[in-house]
Parts: C-alpha cells; sequence; structure tokens
C-alpha cells in the first residue's frame, strides 16, 4: 500500500513538472515571440523558481529542453568543431538598383536556360539585414540538440550551451508531431540597449568596450562560461528552415499546411515557436523591393538593434530549389547594402602626424560620435590641400563618414553654422617633431620632412622593420622603440643589431628575460628572406607583394643596385612610380651605407639558388592576377599571397579589367564592389586552395 502511494506520489510530482514547463514554455513564446506578454514578470519568476525546486528535489526528471537548463551550471573548456549538415552560404551584394537589376537577370536567365518549366513572375520577400552573428540550430524531435556558429560556411563551433542562454530560441518547439530532425537558421544579435548597458558596466570595471553590438555578439557566443551568456541578454531573429526529405514527412505532420513559400516559412517559424522579424515584407517586382529599401534608409535608424541593408529572396521555394547555389551563393537571395554611415560632429581640434616616409598628415580630434557601430574620435584629413579644400577650422560642425567602412573621414564642412568660435588651422613649416623645415615636393599633395634624423621617421622605420610582414622580431613595440631612439642608442636598422641584452634590460619595463627574448628575435630575423629584407627597408610604394616580384627578378641586393628603370618597369606589376622610388633609394649614399652594415650584421641579401625538384609545386596560376580583399578563415594575406606566387600566379592591390580573381574573406570592402561591377570572378579561402591543388 505503501509503495502504491509513494509511486502515486512520484507521478503527481512528474506531472507537476511537465505543467509548470508548458506553462514556462508558452510565457516564453507569448514574450519573446510574439511581443505579447500573457502573464506578469513577478507570476512568470514564481513559476521558474516553484520548477527550480522540483527539479533540484528530483533530478532525474531535469530534461534538455527544461526552461532551467538555460543557463550551464560550469564554464566549458573549448568549442569542438562541427561540420554543417547544410552549408552556410554567404549572400551576394548588392548596393544599388542598377545591381539588382542585374541579379534578376541573371537568376532569370539561369532559369531559362536550365529549366523547363516557364519563367516564374517575380515575387520577392525582404527582411532587413541583422547585423549579428549566423546561429544554425538543430531540432531532433522537436528538442534543441545543438547549436553552432557560422563558422567558414561548412563547419562551425558546438556552443550549444551558449545557445540554451537566449530566450528567443525555443529549447522545445511547439509542435505536436515535429520531424525527427530539423535545422533552423537565424542572427543572434544584441539590442542596442542591451549593448550600451554593457558597455556602461564594462566602463565602470575598467574593462575594454565593445566596439559595436556585432562584435558584442560574436564575442558573447564564444565565452566559455553560459552564465556570462545568459547575463548579456542575446536576441535572434529566425529567416530560414530546412525540413528533411520527405520520406518521414508528410503534410499531416506540420502545424498547418506545409510550406511552399518563402513566406510561409516565416509564418511556420513563428508557429513552432520562433521570434521573425516583424518588419518583413512581400513584393511582386523590384519596384516595391526599392521602396521597401528607401523606407527602412531611414527607418532602421529607430530601431532598437543595427541593420546594414536588406535581405531580398525569391518567395517561392520550388523556384529556389531549381536555381540551386552557385559556389559561393544561393542564385535565388541576395543582400542589398546601405552605404556607409555618416555623421556630424565637431573638430575640437586639428594635430599632425609624421609618419615613417616623412609625410606629414593632418588629422582631425572629434568630439566623440558613434559610427557605423563604433565610437569615433579622430579622423584623416589627407593632407594640406585637402584641409583647404574643405576650408575646415577648429571647432567647425562636420560630417564624417568611414571611408571604404574602415578610415573616419572628415566628408564635408558646415560653414554656416560657424559662430564666431572658430579658428583656422595653419599647417607647419617646420616638423612638429624635430623642428626642421618641411617641404612639399613638385607633383605630390604631399607635405613631408626630410630630415632623416628626425624621431618620427626613425620610430616609423623601426616599426616597419620589426612587423611581422617585414623581419618579424617579437617584442620591439613601439615603447621600447620610442626608448631606443630617444636615448640616442638606435638612429636606423642597423643599429638594431648591435643592441646587447644588458643594455636592453636596463630600459623601463624591462627585464633580463624579455631582453634576452628581443636579441634571440634580432637573430632569428637574420634568417628571413631577401624579399622580407627588401620591404623591411621601407622604400616609398614599395609593399610585401612587389618586395616579392622585384626579389625574384633581382635576387640579391647588388643585382638589385645596379637595376636600370628600364628593366624594373619590366617586371609585371612594378609601376613607373615603383620603379623610379627604388632607383632614387639606392642612388642615395646613406642607404648604400645602410646596406653594407646590414650585410656585416649578417642579414640575407641574397636568395639562394632554387633546386629543382620533381615534388616543386605546379605553375597552376601562371598568367592569373589575383586581388585579395577581407579577413580569410584560417590564411593571413602574406601567407595567401606566397601561395599564390609560388603556384605562378599575381598579386596586386588594386581591382581592375585585367585582374583575374578576386579573393575574398570576411569584412571584404570596396575591392568586392568593384569585383562584382566588373563582374570579376570571386574565390573563397577554399576554392583557392582547391584550385592549387
Amino acid at each position: 500500500m505503501r509503495d502504491h502511494s509513494s509511486q502515486s506520489q512520484i507521478f503527481a510530482v512528474e506531472a507537476q513538472i511537465h505543467q509548470l514547463r508548458q506553462l514556462i514554455h508558452q510565457a516564453s513564446y507569448a514574450y519573446y515571440a510574439l511581443d505579447n506578454p500573457i502573464m506578469e514578470d513577478a507570476v512568470y519568476d514564481q513559476l521558474y523558481h516553484e520548477l527550480q525546486a522540483l527539479e533540484r528535489q528530483y533530478p532525474q526528471y531535469i530534461t534538455p529542453d527544461s526552461p532551467t537548463q538555460r543557463v550551464g551550471e560550469k564554464p566549458a573548456s573549448q568549442f569542438n568543431s562541427v561540420q554543417h549538415r547544410i552549408p552556410l552560404y554567404s549572400l551576394e551584394n548588392a548596393f544599388d538598383l542598377g545591381e539588382m537589376q542585374a541579379w534578376q537577370d541573371r537568376w532569370q536567365r539561369y532559369w531559362q536556360t536550365n529549366q523547363d518549366q516557364t519563367l516564374p513572375q517575380p515575387e520577392y520577400v525582404c527582411e532587413l539585414k541583422i547585423d549579428g552573428s549566423a546561429l544554425a540550430l538543430t531540432y531532433g524531435n522537436g528538442i534543441l540538440i545543438r547549436g553552432a556558429t557560422r563558422g567558414d560556411g561548412s563547419s562551425g563551433e558546438d556552443i550549444t550551451p551558449n545557445v540554451r542562454t537566449i530566450r528567443a530560441i525555443p529549447l522545445k518547439l511547439n509542435w505536436d508531431n515535429p520531424p525527427a530532425l530539423i535545422e533552423i537558421r537565424g542572427e543572434a544579435f544584441l539590442g542596442l540597449d542591451v549593448f550600451h548597458r554593457i558597455n556602461q558596466e564594462r566602463e565602470a570595471k575598467g574593462e575594454a568596450l565593445f566596439a559595436n553590438p556585432r562584435n558584442a555578439a560574436a564575442g558573447t557566443l564564444r565565452q566559455l562560461d553560459a552564465r556570462i551568456v545568459s547575463q548579456r541578454q542575446l536576441d535572434f531573429f529566425a529567416y530560414t528552415l530546412h525540413l528533411p526529405d520527405t520520406d518521414d514527412l508528410s503534410p499531416a505532420n506540420f502545424p498547418g499546411p506545409a510550406p511552399t513559400t518563402q513566406w510561409h516559412s516565416l509564418e511556420l517559424l513563428q508557429s513552432i515557436g520562433f521570434k521573425v522579424n516583424p518588419n518583413r515584407q512581400l513584393c511582386h517586382d523590384l519596384t516595391a523591393v526599392q521602396a521597401y529599401y528607401a523606407h527602412w534608409a531611414t527607418g532602421r535608424l529607430t530601431l532598437p538593434y543595427l541593420t546594414d541593408g536588406v535581405v531580398i529572396k525569391l518567395n517561392d521555394l520550388g523556384v529556389q530549389q531549381g536555381l540551386g547555389f552557385t559556389q559561393k551563393f544561393p542564385r535565388w537571395a541576395i543582400a542589398w547594402k546601405y552605404e556607409p554611415e555618416q555623421a556630424i560632429t565637431e573638430v575640437l581640434d586639428i594635430t599632425v602626424q609624421v609618419g615613417r616616409t616623412g609625410a606629414l598628415t593632418p588629422v582631425a580630434e572629434l568630439k566623440p560620435v558613434q559610427l557605423a557601430g563604433t565610437t569615433v574620435s579622430r579622423a584623416t584629413l589627407h593632407n594640406r590641400e585637402r584641409v583647404t579644400e574643405l576650408d575646415l577650422q577648429i571647432g567647425d560642425r562636420v560630417v564624417v563618414h568611414k571611408a571604404g567602412e574602415i578610415i573616419p573621414e572628415v566628408l564635408r564642412v558646415f560653414p554656416e553654422l560657424r559662430q564666431g568660435n572658430t579658428q583656422p588651422f595653419i599647417f607647419p613649416s617646420h616638423c612638429p617633431e624635430c623642428h626642421q623645415p618641411v617641404i612639399q615636393p613638385e607633383n605630390e599633395a604631399v607635405t613631408r620632412c626630410v630630415n632623416p634624423s628626425c624621431p618620427a621617421i626613425v620610430k616609423g622605420s623601426l616599426l616597419h622593420w620589426v612587423s611581422r610582414q617585414a623581419l618579424d622580431v617579437d617584442g620591439l613595440g613601439e615603447k621600447i622603440i620610442t626608448q631606443l631612439v630617444e636615448k640616442g642608442w638606435v638612429k636606423d636598422v642597423a643599429d638594431l643589431y648591435a643592441l646587447q641584452a644588458p643594455q636592453l634590460a636596463n630600459l623601463d619595463r624591462m627585464g633580463a628575460k624579455s631582453a634576452t627574448n628581443i636579441i634571440t628575435g634580432l637573430e632569428k630575423s637574420k634568417t628571413k628572406p631577401w624579399d622580407k629584407v627588401l620591404y623591411g627597408l621601407g622604400i616609398r610604394h614599395v609593399g610585401a607583394v612587389n618586395a616579392q616580384l622585384i626579389a625574384a627578378e633581382f635576387p640579391s641586393a647588388a643585382q638589385l643596385s645596379q637595376a636600370s628603370l628600364e628593366s624594373l618597369n619590366g617586371i609585371h606589376g612594378i609601376g613607373p612610380e615603383i620603379a623610379q622610388a627604388v632607383v632614387d633609394w639606392w642612388q642615395d649614399p646613406a642607404n648604400q651605407t645602410l646596406i653594407s652594415r646590414l650585410s656585416q650584421a649578417g642579414l640575407q641579401l641574397t636568395t639562394p639558388e632554387p633546386q629543382k625538384s620533381e615534388n616543386s609545386q605546379p605553375q597552376t596560376l601562371s598568367g592569373k592576377t589575383f586581388v585579395i580583399t577581407g579577413t580569410l578563415p584560417s590564411l593571413s594575406r602574406e601567407e595567401a599571397k606566397m601561395l599564390i606566387l609560388q603556384a605562378g600566379g599575381k598579386v596586386t592591390d588594386s581591382v581592375s579589367q585585367k585582374t583575374s580573381y578576386v579573393l575574398v574573406g570576411a569584412n571584404a570592402g570596396n575591392k568586392l564592389t568593384k569585383a562584382q561591377t566588373l563582374r570579376i570572378p570571386c574565390l573563397s579561402e577554399a576554392e583557392l586552395v582547391e584550385m592549387l591543388q
């Protein structure tokens, strides 16, 4: 009798736990997905705490889909890499109506060529492009079993404990008879209010501030402690669902008719528990798409989150399937991006920086302003002529934007807003660092300090020499180099190799071990190849790739010192300006002395004769010219350039009709835009590697 009573009690507890979960799931769905709360926060909290207490007392009934499991109990030690069952493709970008029309022409032409069916009438679903981090969610029998980052599109990181903390993501689908496996794609993001709150808290603690909500969201998702993720209050919009093959999925399985359109898919996502963007719209032609785009160009400024464009998808899922994918993009979708953001602020001062080539660059010191998701307090003014052209004065109100969406720049001035409190800027006649007279060379817009002993020039040259792309000397940062120059120990790069560890150990914040590490790094730099040395010399206009091209043609410093202007001009990828700069540099007696001293110090000024091998890399890219833009998933730009050069290809800095391919990584800028305008093929890192193989 006692056993029967105990069993009845257990059943009652199990039923109570189940009911509490159902109530909390319903409340979460109403609050986060429908934005229509069905209970007060205090009531929700009470139910939640009651469920927590029961699960603590009866841990055998804790399940992965329980609301209490959103926050992990222990920090994870690492994230595992997982393969995406369906790749997460990036989207092709458009920047004006002409590019949108070209995209429509392409998909229609492809359809007519590859499909026997009649060309469908365009019908598009427009959604705001959320500035966050893409997630792939996998549900097994309606239960969340995995959450993964986009990664490189083929594989990402398993961050399931962190995904469980996002309350807009259901742990259990609102689906009576769900498929065995279903995948949901969407965007995790931080609302602007939450973002500002987090930065205020970080500032109060003396921690570094997040640059923008996108970076904050990405950093949050990769936290090893899910409790921290929970505190950050990430949000989520779902935008795509991938159903399994129809062998186990009949219309009866759906909570309503099976979706045949993207619009219906979004409605299905909402019905099964997801939050979808309420600002979507169904458009029947590009004119309607343009109107939607124009409306949100200004309307987005009132949204509680950041959006940088509009995603346009063909509505008919059958048409989507028929169009398929290119190597990089779905043919049936595109992102129409907004122009870089602009903002108005005040110029508090104008300072002048001196670079390693002696160039004097005026910089506007600004009243801090939010621009494209980052706080901007300085903006380049390029040169003396640009300041004059803008008619810029200290105290002016100005429009700033991000040139190439990266470098803040003053776009225009409002002289009509002056109230007698501005001051004209007088460009210095003497270098602000060494106080020697400056000059403006003929046919140049740049004003220069020509004193080779100028501390700014010396420091800039040294920092360039020890940089990663040049001689790559660890430990020699700006603060150490500044001390070396101020003490007079180092006047050029050759002086670095006369330094001793005990001498360095006397510098501020420098111990014996750090000093020894620097000396070791300098010794290691002596093994760097000749092209690295050539780049490190800092000859004007000679970048890392140009240095490789020149070193390949002139495999020693002695040969290059005798090179004629004509022979340098004959190198593919080396223009007249670069050739003249190299000749002029070598004709300077001080530079000839420097090369001699570097030779005596043991630097590699000669490229060894290549040894022929049956295993040498085939010249698979011979005759092909590449441009690289954005951040690649695993290769540095330098490594990618080297792979291309070793395979016989060329790498240039600008996109033109002569460019064969553009290698594209994350956060690609204007080079990608130009490549798309010129219809130049774009490659991912994986496609480049495949091409090399």
